[in-house]
């Protein structure tokens, strides 16, 4: 057996199918392009699940790939086993070889054992394959073919060895070849043999599944015409096989990181408890890494959600280990020196890889300590509460479920960490409560995903229509065209569209299908055209057109006049003066996603993006707001290209060799393998299927309105272009002149005017607080002076004209110093109506000593507020409050006077139950 390098696995696997006629396909994004039902890319058949279904065709029949996978989160969810197993990861490499309707199941056990005995070298001895139990055909190539002995073919159960895409749609039984890695690796059970244990001495290395069936929603099982191969072995399990390794984590493909962990740490790795941490963070530095690289960002849902959770359980562990500061982000070299050959786009978005994962765990260290506190507190009230049960001690009850949910969904806690801490109090964790929270949340993901997935209405048209042929998109060469209305459909009804042979005014919006079309649909951001659509006995507005899942575009349009009618000859026209704006807003988004990546780096990739006639806006990675000098440059760089004219180009050409020529292909689009590039001269190369100018210079000018953050590491920039722009700089001209009228000033001196009376508005500010701070110095003498004596304390009460809440309790301090300070016994109450006149506002200040008595200045104030028709409170030294009706100041104030007099002349007999007291009866 050869010890081959992860690399070196990945490039013989290809090469030996390449060698026996499949197309070797490019991994996909770890993001699938086009199936919201999905979190994450988490098998090899994920980017050709519409080429099983029959939903896609392909140039090629057999195909091999490695792919990059993630599972955690969704239905495969896999994260809090890693670092647990030798096997289990967050991020992972699929090989897989696929057949779409061509060889079968005698070619794919032939290629597998082939690839693996012969190409590999794994001893034959060591191999055992397992089966669907009723799978004769199988059993029979395994012995027969391969020549394995019967009792190295082991048939299993549904549960094991039959494959299904869902509850109804293709399935089939699959073979799985298991590598017995030796005795040394047993677990203890009676029966450790393969099919009745999982223990790490029996390592699933491949499965092939056989795609044979379609099973019905009464689970029928009826033979497809087309039968499939899906198959898929684990790079990392391979390669620990090949390399003689224990575990995954000892491979070449992931030790460099345990490594590195153990130089910076200086502590030992242990394959046993003592390694846990060093494998999770080896694990999820490697994930977040490729997860960043495809464009996903840390957030609080979906997949960004499931990236910060794995983030921030490395940065965990990371403490565990002895890590005080961030680290995760010293790590991302690691995986471009292993991967980078083969994934080269974590080599070039390093520094945004870093960037990224660096001030996501400096913002989860910031809460992990508020995290860890929220825990003790939890914890302290269990064990409080189980003390109080009489629980004997040792075993003081459990911490309930939702808790441990709420530490692991906020802050990110392992429920494995919840567990130890409790413990260490002699606790135990609701783990049955723990799950049900985690499942209402699976839940409420799948309700998400699932609505987010849904199109109803565009999917029971393309049922209706599924007797026509696709259609064919013209619009790229021409604005009209003479065609045929093939199918009309009612929109927007309750129960969904329906056929109708012709439509009038009456009818209302109506599906369209035309046998060619030259409006655009809406898709890659682009809005829809719009246009006529009209015959000698009708005419329909059409207000829109879009993809049906199958390829076929429709129009939605309002009959205005007569009647149209399937079958009818059609004039279909563009409405030319909105494509051309259209067009032009397109050409500049491409303009400003270059320009934007010249200026602040290429991380700044596109995330999202809509382009309409009147304007576009762009949705980017970047980390923070962009200074006024990167917007100028930015807009500047755009126009420097629309000034010099280059011509924009479209042609068609393969996927791979577009994206080999440097065509930027975007996250989240699904591409297949013809591609339509847009090339503008030397600057821009982008796969787009959008509309566009024949030149930069039809764009005319371009003007950036707004740069804003939509999200953690996300940007938008709104824009606009030729005639919006300069209806933009008309408007923004006009304004100007009218503050320069205003002023009484040229235009050219309005900035300058403004600046003076800001700085006159500052003086007169200043001026006005100097005399309200001379009248408050004087109302507080006077309020002062006026103040009772009761028995040994001072009661101040006072009315002043209008004032802030701020002047008030200015006022009341001063007060109070003339009375002889917080530490003498005084009690203020002010109130002034506002500067508005429209309310009334109320300040209470108790001093020191007359709290400690009882006193309670925020019980008072709420009493006098409702006598103004407010409300208010504060604490027992100072309080304020605010009412409606200005005009009960005075009765307002009497009523506070009354209540703190009744309390200070109780006190003054010597008295101890106040009225105005913090006791339940006081106020």
């Amino acid at each position: 057996m050869q010890a081959l390098g992860g690399n070196e696995i990945r490039a013989r696997f290809l090469d030996y199918f390449r060698s026996k006629g499949h197309e070797v396909v490019a991994s996909s994004p770890v993001v699938p392009a086009g199936d919201p039902t999905l979190l994450f890319t988490n098998a090899g058949m994920n980017q050709f699940k519409d080429v099983f279904l029959g939903l896609e065709q392909r140039p090629y029949r057999r195909a091999a790939t490695s792919q990059k996978c993630v599972r955690a989160g969704g239905k495969h969810n896999d994260l809090d086993q890693v670092g647990r197993t030798a096997r289990h990861h967050t991020f992972f490499e699929m090989l897989g070889n696929f057949s779409f309707g061509d060889y079968f199941k005698v070619e794919a056990i032939k290629f597998a054992w082939d690839l693996l005995v012969r190409e590999l070298g794994l001893p034959a001895d060591l191999l055992t394959a397992t089966i669907y139990e009723d799978d004769d055909e199988a059993a029979a190539i395994w012995s027969e073919k391969i020549g394995l002995p019967e009792y190295r073919v082991v048939r299993l159960g549904e549960k094991d060895n039959f494959w299904s895409m869902g509850d109804v749609g293709p399935c089939g039984p699959c073979t799985e070849i298991i590598y017995d890695r030796g005795p040394e690796f047993a677990c203890d059970g009676p029966e450790c043999a393969v099919g009745k244990c999982d223990c790490d001495r029996w390592l699933e290395v491949w499965n092939l599944v056989f795609m044979q069936y379609d099973r019905d929603s009464s689970g029928v099982l009826t033979p497809l015409p087309r039968p499939c191969v899906d198959t898929g072995m684990g790079l990392e399990r391979i390669a620990s096989v090949l390399q003689g390794a224990p575990s995954n984590f000892e491979t070449d493909l992931l030790k460099p990181y345990i490594d590195w962990l153990v130089t910076t740490t200086g502590r030992d790795y242990g394959r046993g408890e003592e390694g846990f941490p060093f494998r999770v963070i080896a694990d999820h530095a490697r994930s977040c890494a490729f997860i960043i690289a495809d464009g996903v960002l840390p957030s609080n849902e979906g997949r960004g959600y499931v990236l910060r959770r794995i983030l921030r359980r490395a940065a965990r562990f990371g403490r565990v280990l002895g890590f005080t500061r961030p680290f995760l982000h010293q790590m991302v070299p690691i995986v471009g020196s292993i991967m980078g050959e083969t994934y080269p786009d974590v080599v070039e978005k390093q520094d945004y890889i870093q960037r990224v994962i660096e001030g996501e765990e400096a913002r989860f260290l910031e809460t992990l300590t508020e995290g860890t506190r929220r825990a003790e507190e939890m914890l302290a009230r269990a064990s409080a509460s189980s003390a109080a049960k009489g629980l004997p001690a040792g075993r003081r009850g459990e911490l309930p479920g939702k808790d441990a949910f709420l530490l692991y969904d906020t802050f990110g806690f392992p429920i494995d960490l919840t567990e130890d801490m409790a413990a260490e109090r002699g606790l135990v964790v609701d783990r049955a409560g723990f799950e049900r929270a985690m499942e209402e949340q699976r839940r409420r993901a799948r309700e998400a995903r699932e609505a987010a997935g849904s199109d109803d209405e565009a999917l029971a048209l393309a049922g209706l229509l599924e007797g026509q042929p696709v259609n064919r998109f013209v619009g790229y060469d021409r604005l009209e065209t003479r065609t045929a209305i093939r199918a009309i459909a009612t929109a927007g009804e309750e129960a969904g569209p329906r056929l109708v042979d012709e439509a009038g005014p009456e009818t209302g919006p109506v599906h369209v299908l035309l046998g060619e079309v030259p409006f655009y649909a809406e898709g890659g951001g682009q809005a829809a055209d719009r246009g006529v659509v009209e015959s000698g006995l009708g005419k329909a507005e059409v207000t829109g057109a879009s993809r049906l899942p199958d390829g076929k575009v429709v129009v939605t349009a309002e009959v205005k006049s007569g009647r149209l009618k399937t079958g009818d000859e059609v004039q279909a026209v563009v409405d030319a003066d909105r494509r051309r704006a259209t067009a032009r807003n397109h050409t500049a988004t491409h303009l400003l996603h270059r320009a934007l990546r010249d200026v602040l780096g290429e991380h700044a990739a596109q995330s999202g993006s809509l382009v309409t006639p009147e304007r576009l806006r762009f949705d980017f990675s970047h980390f923070g707001p962009l200074t006024p000098e990167e917007v100028r440059e930015v807009e500047d760089r755009v126009n420097e290209a629309i000034l010099s004219s280059r011509p924009v180009r479209a042609s068609t050409t393969a996927y791979r060799e577009a994206v080999a020529g440097g065509a930027i292909a975007l996250f989240g689009e699904k591409y297949g393998d013809e591609v339509r590039v847009v090339d503008i001269d030397s600057l821009s190369r982008e796969l787009c299927g959008g509309t566009h100018a024949a030149t930069t210079g039809e764009v005319g000018v371009f003007k950036i309105v707004s740069e804003s953050g939509i999200g953690s590491g996300l940007r938008r920039i709104e824009a606009v272009t030729g005639l919006e722009a300069l209806e933009r700089f008309r408007r923004a001209e006009a304004a100007l002149a009218g503050a320069a009228r205003a002023l009484k000033c040229d235009v050219s001196e309005v900035p300058e005017k403004v600046e003076q009376l800001q700085a006159e508005l500052k003086s007169y500010e200043k001026e006005k607080e100097r005399l309200e701070s001379k009248a408050a110095q004087a109302s507080a003498s006077t309020i002062a002076d006026r103040a009772e004596t009761i028995g040994p304390y001072r009661l101040a009460v006072g009315a002043l004209g209008p004032m802030s809440i701020d002047g008030l309790r200015q006022v009341g301090d001063r007060v109070r110093d003339r009375l002889g300070g917080a530490g003498a016994g005084t009690v203020v109450l002010l109130g002034a109506p506002t500067q508005d006149g429209e309310r009334v506002g109320f300040v209470a200040m108790v001093s020191k000593p007359l709290v400690d008595k009882g006193i309670h200045a925020g019980k008072v104030i709420g009493e006098v507020a409702r006598v103004a028709g407010g409300g208010g409170g504060g604490r027992s030294d100072m309080a304020q409050a605010g009412g409606r009706e200005p005009g009960s100041l005075s009765e307002a104030l009497e009523r506070g006077r009354a209540l703190f007099r009744g309390a200070l002349e109780e006190m003054a007999r010597g008295g101890t139950n106040s009225p105005v007291s913090r006791s339940p009866g006081g106020f």
